[in-house]
């Protein structure tokens, strides 16, 4: 079914845009679900198992108005989506800044849990406040939901821009953070959930010294991790000050720099940076009008012939006017949330040559009025592995649910490639790492 899907779905996605035809004929839209005020919905993330139905979204002020938190949604029937519950920070008049970016939900020991970032300025309450954690074990009944922690860097104010939670090999499961620093912050769950969160950061993963001094030494802006079995490496892929780095962090004390990617035509900074289930080609952002997604090839970077990769193999974008933002990797396909361009499918089939498959125009409206033009539409994007189900969080439309024709489900295994994707096997006993003497 994939591979018909893989096979077809091209010349269904090159049907010219139309308002009467915002989508290509292979997507399917399930359900819509308007949110509130416009340029108020940021990211989303989605539970991966089908008995817990649940979609995640932050919810910020950025074009202005809006709540500062966090919605719940109920997609126990994905063509009505039902927000269950919804959680604000206090005072939310007196809080300065966006309020909720980056969302994520994890298992441990049975419970399950969200942790939505935050991040507030100076001159109003709560401007070193990074994280906010709530147990959600008891859904679908809202009154169940309770705050356990909050997460906070007295020494790096203005909050967590983005976050990503992750499974390490040795069992833990870990929070990682952007901080005011040249690193990113990561911090033990299992110690914030038992009441610890002020002893919580066990590691920090810098940005190479050449790069995190002067004005621009912002450290990181995204980040992904993931395991690849073949090395037995717990790897960091982080986008941010100088370009992307990848780090082997299977020690969490002792960061290894594996590859750079830096001196890039057209990057000064780098974004989200997500690779391919067996690390070796990596998608690569950067926030800027007209930049397209680039796509690399890191083994020789890997096979020891180079530490820097400088030129891409590939590009892909869905309008050169626009600019393209965050995406989940499900091999050979790419979903994409391209702000103007709403949803977007490409496959990577052919790395050389990428290919959309499909797509859906969430936001048939005009660039922002508030800051950069581009900051308006589809902000993140999830999939279900177990059956395919596509979310989308739309800044000003709201969430969206889709299915793809053909995709309904994924396993990495069934294309080749390690089951390996941002979505964690909270279940699976902790991974051996292959001894490094081997």
């Amino acid at each position: 079914m994939a591979l018909a899907a893989a096979l077809a779905a091209p010349a269904a996605a090159q049907v010219p845009w139309s308002p009467l035809k915002p989508g290509s004929d292979n997507i399917e839209i399930l359900g819509h679900r308007p949110l509130g005020p416009g340029q108020s919905v940021a990211d989303l993330d989605i539970e991966q198992e089908l008995s817990r139905p649940y979609v995640y979204v932050a919810r910020n002020a950025y074009g202005g108005e809006g709540p500062k938190g966090l919605d719940i949604i109920s997609i126990a029937d994905p063509e009505r989506p039902e927000v269950i519950y919804r959680w604000r920070i206090e005072n939310q008049d007196l809080h300065l800044g966006n309020g909720g970016m980056d969302v994520k939900y994890f298992k441990l020991r049975g419970r399950y849990y969200v942790v939505q970032s935050l991040q507030f300025r100076q001159g109003g309450p709560d401007p070193d406040l990074g994280a906010v954690v709530l147990d959600v074990t008891g859904l679908p009944d809202p009154s169940t939901v309770r705050e356990v922690a909050r997460i906070r860097e007295p020494d790096h104010p203005g909050g967590f821009h983005n976050i990503f939670i992750y499974k390490h090999s040795d069992g833990r499961v870990l929070l990682l953070a952007t901080v005011s620093g040249p690193y990113a912050h990561v911090y033990d769950l299992g110690r914030v959930v038992d009441g610890d969160a002020s002893d919580a950061l066990v590691a920090r993963i810098p940005v190479p010294d050449a790069f995190n001094n002067g004005p621009n030494s912002r450290g990181y802006h995204d980040f992904y991790v993931g395991y690849h079995p073949d090395t037995g490496q717990d790897r960091f892929y982080g986008g941010g000050t100088g370009g992307y780095f990848v780090y082997n962090i299977t020690n969490l004390e002792a960061p290894e720099l594996l590859v750079t990617l830096t001196g890039i035509s057209g990057v000064t900074r780098g974004h989200t940076f997500t690779p391919s289930p067996d690390g070796r080609y990596v998608i690569a952002e950067t926030e800027y009008q007209f930049a397209p997604l680039r796509i690399f090839d890191l083994q020789p970077a890997l096979d020891g012939e180079q530490l820097n990769i400088r030129t891409p193999i590939s590009g892909w974008t869905a309008d050169w006017r626009n600019l393209t933002h965050n995406h989940e990797v499900r091999w050979p396909y790419v979903f994409v949330s391209g702000y103007l361009d709403g949803l977007q499918i490409f496959s990577l089939m052919d790395p050389k040559n990428p290919v959309t498959v499909g797509y859906y125009d969430t936001y048939p409206g005009a660039p922002s009025q508030r800051g950069n033009p581009m900051f308006n539409g589809a902000w993140g994007v999830d999939v279900r592995n177990a059956d395919g189900l596509i979310v989308v969080s739309d800044m000003t439309t709201g969430l969206w649910t889709f299915r793809m024709e053909g995709f309904d489900g994924w396993n990495g295994e069934d294309w080749g490639m390690p089951d390996i994707s941002s979505a964690q096997k909270w279940d699976d006993p902790p991974r051996r790492p292959i001894s490094q003497d081997r």
